[in-house]
């Protein structure tokens, strides 16, 4: 089962969140959600265990534990296609076709051969 862990610490390591979860039955990967530009924890990662009935007593007894101050949010993780999206209302991007910039005619440009 893939579960996911919110509100983490931003100091906790994908090893220390293996070993959490690790407390409740086999963990086959623990892994923390980097930051690409800063390389900082996003404070949210995902752990998989493969036994559904381990996965659910560790999200039982870890949803709400506090680390660091800090009250877990750890539930089961929903696929991407199943959660629900931002509704945009209008726009977005350009309206219209065409080239941008000056609105001149096409073709080749006439120069006086008086040069």
């Amino acid at each position: 089962m893939n579960i996911y862990a919110g509100n983490l610490p931003y100091s906790l390591n994908d090893e220390e969140l293996q070993a959490l979860f690790a407390e409740h039955g086999e963990v086959e990967k623990a892994t923390i959600m980097m930051d690409r530009e800063t390389g900082r924890s996003r404070g949210f990662g995902f752990v998989i265990m493969p036994e559904e009935s381990q996965a659910l007593a560790a999200i039982s007894a870890l949803n709400g534990f506090e680390i660091n101050g800090r009250a877990l949010r750890i539930n089961e993780a929903k696929p991407k296609e199943n959660r629900p999206r931002f509704e945009r209302s209008g726009g977005g991007g350009r309206s219209g076709g065409g080239r941008g910039g000056h609105r001149g005619g096409g073709g080749r440009r006439q120069y006086d051969d008086e040069y």
